[in-house]
């Protein structure tokens, strides 16, 4: 769904993106006429407590979340997805692409996101509860998966990079690993994880299966990272060649810090 409001004396000139998983959510308001970010909040939810009555609890406390806006973004934070090239993907059978991966039920409702110009959609699950109390809020939305625009952004990245690249996106009890060469998507994969150990078990034992050498592929980690943390030295000692993502350009052009960019990477390029 798409606002559209041709209305020039009604305008705010302001997009509203949010990012909602089960566990929490975050929220930003872009200014576009500067194109820079205004605000940035993240707030928890409660374990055990139902998600509807604290996205309710969320809209009280947070008036921007209230106001009226240009554009309003949903993000679905989920890993309920497949990413299916083109040529094999039939609309009529969207079940079917994730019940290998993923356990679906009859009663789930499943759609998915063309991600342009790549020739590869990534078929999901929403998440339709939180959907259906958004449209209490909002007169309209558009909504994706967030590793829709994870997979695009990075794919954007690898152009003109003939060598292989690996991405780490890191996030709190799992994180995603994607593989690309000059905008081809060679592997894209979701694992959930405890410890250090667990987290660099995945990358090499990735990097095993697809013949990546340790010792010259390009890793670059983004999402709650930092040089401090155990995550970062633990892949930095087994891998020579990896670093935190270099996101400063775009960075400067929103006026936020690299650090705050790589910890809401897909909710700044939503």
């Amino acid at each position: 769904m798409v606002i559209t409001n041709n209305d020039i004396t009604q305008k705010t000139y302001k997009k509203l993106s949010i990012q909602v998983s089960l566990s929490g959510l975050s929220f930003c308001v872009f200014d576009l006429i500067s194109n820079k970010v205004l605000t940035t909040t993240s707030i928890l939810f409660e374990k055990n407590k139902v998600v509807e009555e604290q996205l309710w609890r969320t809209f009280v406390d947070n008036p921007a979340l209230t106001k009226a806006y240009d554009e309003v973004m949903v993000i679905h934070d989920n890993n309920l997805n497949a990413l299916v090239p083109t040529s094999l993907f039939d609309a009529n059978f969207l079940a079917s692409y994730l019940q290998y991966n993923t356990k679906v039920f009859e009663t789930d409702f499943f759609t998915y996101d063309a991600i342009f110009p790549y020739e590869i959609n990534n078929i999901y699950v929403p998440f339709v509860n939180i959907n259906n109390f958004l449209l209490d809020q909002y007169e309209s939305f558009e909504y994706q998966n967030s590793n829709s625009i994870l997979v695009k952004q990075l794919l954007d990245l690898s152009k003109n990079k003939d060598e292989k690249q690996l991405f780490v996106h890191l996030q709190k009890e799992h994180f995603e690993l994607i593989v690309v060469k000059n905008q081809q998507l060679i592997l894209f994969n979701s694992f959930q994880y405890k410890t250090p150990e667990d987290f660099i078990y995945y990358i090499l034992f990735t990097c095993e299966q697809l013949q990546l050498n340790p010792e010259t592929i390009l890793v670059q980690i983004l999402g709650e990272c930092s040089e401090n943390d155990a995550y970062y030295k633990i892949a930095y000692k087994y891998i020579r060649n990896c670093a935190l993502l270099d996101v400063s350009s775009k960075a400067t052009n929103l006026d936020i810090l690299p650090s705050e960019l790589r910890k809401h990477f897909i909710l700044y390029n939503s």
